[in-house]
């Protein structure tokens, strides 16, 4: 009889949760209409407004120090994705007057219209971002951005240099780049279902150039870009995340790579910027250990509401391998790294040029901090 009753009870509660089930789904087709490729409906949702970063200082607030890096021998290929806090969404420091010194003087170059440009169908997308971006900023940051009016047309005040910029302009990109340390990339969607690099800011890329990839797809951006195993790993599952990605769920992700000069906005070591055959081939191999660095980006993608366009920041951040190898731990794990790098990933990364030089050095002061008893920090969730 008690066997009979539980059996009983298992089969209302699985009806239950399959009617509950099934009225999620069927709330969620309601909410997100059926469309076409490339036809945007517009969403009424709107991000929660971020709380004030505490105690953040344009003079103090140190760079996070991100080392997206793990020991070997095993090295993954995937997407690296997680979920991002929105109050999170961009995070500034006390390096932001460097990268606005240097964005200004590239936005002022001849070659500005290469850094910058806006196709007219990413227009919305461009507004849009400057509209979210200046938002965000003054609650997050009110120290250093503030809201001001002129003629009832609303504009964002920098408290440190006096500028102000218009909400609403011709190129709301470029200003919206200006506010932050990040680079900023728009992408829209086709009608064949693919997502094309239709507006960006690329001020700081470091080894790639925004006029060699404006108009690419998704797909061909980084088929041309030579990265590693994307067509057998990563093509299938980030199209279809494209095409799912819902303005509730902004996610980041992390990357790495060794630069053998000192220069954030772009790296002359793989050639002049201006030129055709840049790469890795025009690199001197064996620079000193003062010339090397580690570059990280800090990279965010959400959805756009309004717009439906997906909207990267790429936030570089940059420091001399002979000030990183102080911190506890990060000469190994950074050398075990690069060991356990497939040949593919080797030659994308540039490792010939600098491998000999650079290993040997960890590999130095890894055991001098083993001698002085350094052990590694293991309290943060690892490898950020």
């Amino acid at each position: 009889m008690l066997e009979y009753l539980l059996t009983i009870l298992l089969i209302i509660v699985s009806i239950f949760y399959i009617i509950k089930s099934f009225r999620r789904k069927s709330h969620t087709r309601k909410s997100r209409p059926v469309r076409s490729f490339g036809k945007w409906i517009p969403i009424s949702f709107q991000a929660p407004l971020p709380v004030p970063y505490p105690d953040w200082s344009i003079e103090k607030t140190c760079p996070l120090l991100y080392r997206p890096f793990k020991y070997g021998p095993d090295y993954f290929i995937t997407m690296g994705i997680r979920r991002l806090d929105w109050n999170d969404w961009i995070e500034l420091d006390n390096e932001w007057k460097i990268y606005h010194k240097e964005k200004l003087s590239r936005l002022s170059q001849d070659r500005a219209s290469d850094l910058c440009k806006t196709a007219p169908e990413a227009y919305d997308g461009a507004l849009e971002t400057m509209e979210l971006l200046s938002q965000y900023l003054v609650h997050r940051y009110p120290s250093l951005f503030q809201y001001e009016f002129n003629d009832n047309e609303k504009q964002i005040r920098i408290k440190a240099t006096g500028e102000i910029y218009p909400i609403k302009s011709d190129d709301p990109l470029k200003y919206a780049s200006l506010l932050i340390q990040d680079d900023l990339a728009i992408m829209i969607e086709g009608s064949d279902g693919q997502y094309y690099l239709k507006a960006g800011s690329i001020t700081i890329p470091g080894f790639w150039r925004l006029r060699d990839k404006f108009n690419m797809p998704l797909a061909q951006i980084h088929i041309s870009g030579d990265v590693p195993k994307f067509q057998e790993k990563l093509q299938h599952s980030m199209e279809r995340y494209f095409q799912r990605m819902s303005p509730e769920h902004p996610v980041i992700r992390h990357n790495y790579f060794i630069q053998t000069d000192g220069e954030l906005a772009w790296s002359s070591s793989i050639g002049p910027e201006d030129t055709f055959g840049i790469g890795w081939q025009n690199a001197k191999p064996n620079p000193s250990i003062e010339k090397i660095h580690f570059r990280s980006e800090r990279q965010t993608l959400r959805r756009l509401p309004r717009s439906g366009a997906i909207l990267f920041t790429i936030r570089p951040y940059f420091i001399p391998i002979v000030e990183m190898v102080k911190e506890a731990g990060v000469p190994g794990r950074l050398a075990s790294a690069i060991r356990s790098w497939p040949d593919d990933v080797a030659r994308y990364k540039g490792k010939i040029a600098y491998e000999d030089v650079l290993l040997k050095y960890l590999d130095e002061q890894q055991e001098q901090q083993c001698k002085n008893g350094i052990e590694a920090d293991n309290s943060k969730s690892y490898p950020y």
